[in-house]
């Protein structure tokens, strides 16, 4: 016979499972994500800590302005980027190195944008080719703030070394985690823009790493000195690599 009054066994609490992952909200929906951005400091602030403030922006009708004050933003930090590189062997590289720095990374950025158009839209994603290229713009602005970061390690290191070879691997340093960032600000552009895939976007980021770091030996030296502006034959980048390293 059961006992009426008998204890139930104790049932060990619910583990509570992983929770899923909530997709962002749309653009515009977060407070002050409209307001408009006026001025470089206000949009480079923006950049660094709202970057869905600029990409609301970049789908509004007045994206130009905020197109092109990202490029000024890129163009002005790359060339006092450049001038911090040339300050290692002085003399012509004070205003070869910032050139070179700069019109290589704004060359590698246009010669990739078609391209990142295209898969853009074969990712399902409805993005225009300005707001494309108001991403790309953003990434290039994000990324050469980033740089002007590290400018003062960079200018200890050119100012008490002589080795152009650990000075060129420091610097590939720096590239590699402003780029990251960069990049980042990109891929979470195209998520806002209704892409459905993410495979054209990554065969995208190598060909645009794969442009940037041949340019570089495209328009070597940037660092070291030379009697050349352009240099004299033609190289591919791990070879260029592998003659540095030797020496």
């Amino acid at each position: 016979m059961n006992d009426a009054n008998a204890i139930p066994p104790a049932i060990p609490p619910q583990i509570p499972g992983v929770p899923r992952h909530c997709p962002s909200p749309p653009l515009g929906e977060a407070p002050g994500e409209q307001a408009p951005l006026a001025g470089f400091v206000e949009i480079l602030e923006a950049v660094l800590r709202q970057p869905r403030r600029v990409m609301y922006q970049l789908r509004q009708q007045s994206q130009g302005r905020l197109v092109a004050a990202l490029l000024l933003i890129a163009l002005a930090c790359s060339l006092i980027y450049g001038l911090v590189v040339g300050t290692f062997s002085l003399g012509d590289q004070l205003w070869v190195a910032p050139v070179k720095i700069a019109g290589g990374l704004f060359v590698s950025a246009l010669i990739c944008l078609p391209s990142l158009y295209i898969f853009s839209c074969l990712s399902g994603s409805r993005a225009r080719l300005v707001e494309v290229f108001g991403l790309l713009a953003g990434l290039l602005a994000l990324m050469t703030v980033l740089l002007i970061g590290f400018a003062p390690v960079a200018w200890v290191f050119s100012q008490s070394t002589e080795s152009v070879t650990a000075m060129g691997g420091l610097h590939l340093i720096f590239w590699l985690i402003s780029t990251y960032f960069g990049l980042r600000f990109l891929h979470q552009g195209f998520a806002h823009f209704n892409g459905t895939s993410e495979s054209g976007l990554k065969v995208w980021i190598l060909i645009f790493l794969l442009v940037m770091v041949q340019m570089t030996t495209a328009l070597r030296p940037i660092i070291g000195k030379s009697d050349r502006f352009w240099p004299a034959t033609k190289m591919f980048f791990l070879s260029h690599w592998a003659e540095c390293l030797k020496q």
